[in-house]
């Protein structure tokens, strides 16, 4: 049997990740700006270049059989985030199905503007997104609960849907990144020796900024709608599988359990109502558990791919090369930053990049004295921003499916302009690093 243990550090083994952003960036590219296709994007299929990236990994492993290199991708598959993620996903799509068969986005979205001027609609939406997630400690959930929302708002405000999706996605990577819940808070706390609540204060100081600029520019970038637009009826009854779900998030009931009771009143809310029959219930569940087949499929075959270059050697290229190059404090701390970078960039999964990333990132504090706690603010942080920007990230790829289910195609990339909060977490955080020295005696 193979090694369990990765090689080396061997920097070719990132060559999967490389062919994937060559194949799927430089085709979408091509295809919508030098042939001026329309929706170029939409002819480069995620699926099929992932699985392009796959063949790659598996030809780069060598010497190992098939059957070996299939046992190293099953690990990868078997963690427990990655099993758990596909389970959202396709709960997610089921909730989706039903309250949307139902009538609930209409009624949500009706509601909403009743009593909110449509110019405030995306910044609300962010408001919204940022408290859920914080409360759920899950930012794939959060999504997955708003994305059919933002569609409806695109729909009733006139706004861009990338703009709307790209405001949901930036509320739930605030609460992601701060949750006390957050499967990536306690991996970084966990890791780091420090206590959660004091995590929580200083990573709280460094986003806000950001939080807060988001939400300036969302209202900046927002003026169109400033004469309200025709809202239509709204049913309370349709709402409420909505607010079963947001209100179950937030008092820290298990995801799943919320999902289920969402789709549970969903189907009973559709057929009190007469939106659908009875006979229905299956239709309209699989029609959104249908929607997340591509998204849990990418799922897989990125953690089939994390787990070949992982053994390949990959990652520890990542955490070799960064180590080389740190030479004092502030530079330890851009080297943790740039490391659990690198390693969710190789991974697509936060979590798993701090799990991977914490150990050698509290030798480097250790080695150069810094504070735990603003270890572990960094290893959350920029973990965050990269997750939050990642084309081929479980957030961005739940946002379009999101859509997906409400019958719109767009491209996760289509996303990367709106996504302001990741990328002002990350100026927050050089400026903290940077200008904001560790007070000492305060570990």
């Amino acid at each position: 049997m193979e090694n369990q243990t990765p090689r080396k550090s061997n920097p070719l083994a990132l060559l999967p990740i490389g062919v994937f952003l060559v194949i799927y960036l430089g085709f979408g590219l091509i295809f919508e700006y030098v042939l001026h296709i329309n929706m170029g994007f939409y002819n480069v299929q995620a699926i099929v270049v992932f699985l392009i990236a796959l063949l790659a990994a598996m030809l780069q492993v060598g010497g190992l059989s098939f059957d070996e290199k299939v046992r190293i991708m099953a690990r990868g598959v078997a963690d427990e985030n990655v099993l758990t993620m596909c389970l959202i996903f396709l709960t997610a799509g089921a909730f989706s199905g039903a309250v949307g068969a139902a009538g609930g986005v209409d009624s949500t979205v009706n509601l909403f503007l009743t009593f909110l001027p449509a110019r405030f609609a995306v910044a609300g939406l962010f408001l919204i997104s940022c408290f859920i997630s914080l409360s759920m400690g899950s930012s794939c959930a959060t999504i997955a609960a708003l994305a059919p929302i933002a569609v409806g708002f695109s729909q009733t405000t006139g706004f861009a849907l990338a703009l709307c999706l790209g405001a949901v996605v930036c509320g739930a990577m605030f609460g992601d990144n701060l949750s006390m819940i957050s499967d990536t808070t306690i991996a970084a706390v966990r890791t780091q020796g420090c206590e959660m609540r004091d995590k929580f204060r200083m990573n709280f100081l460094i986003v806000l900024p950001a939080a807060l600029l988001t939400l300036v520019i969302l209202l900046v970038v927002t003026p169109g709608a400033s004469a309200q637009p025709e809202v239509g009826a709204f049913s309370v009854w349709k709402v409420l599988p909505y607010l079963v779900v947001l209100v179950g998030a937030l008092i820290g009931l298990n995801v799943f359990g919320v999902l289920l009771a969402g789709i549970l009143l969903s189907l009973v809310v559709g057929i009190a109502t007469g939106a659908f029959p009875w006979t229905d219930i299956f239709n309209v569940t699989f029609s959104g558990v249908s929607n997340m087949y591509d998204i849990t499929v990418i799922s897989i075959i990125v953690a089939c791919i994390g787990a070949l270059v992982d053994y390949g050697g990959g990652l520890q290229a990542i955490i070799d090369f960064i180590r080389a190059r740190i030479h004092s404090r502030k530079g330890a701390q851009l080297g943790i930053a740039a490391l659990v970078a690198g390693v969710d960039i190789a991974t697509a999964n936060n979590t798993i990049a701090i799990v991977m990333a914490g150990p050698i990132a509290k030798d480097i504090s250790q080695e150069f004295d810094i504070d735990p706690r603003r270890t572990a603010s960094l290893l959350d942080i920029f973990a965050s921003v990269i997750q939050g920007v990642l084309p081929y990230g479980a957030q961005l790829l739940y946002a379009v499916s999101g859509a997906a289910v409400m019958g719109y195609t767009i491209s996760s990339v289509q996303l990367l302009p709106y996504l302001y909060y990741p990328l002002l977490m990350a100026v927050c955080a050089l400026v903290f690093i940077l200008f904001i020295p560790q007070r000492q005696g305060k570990k």
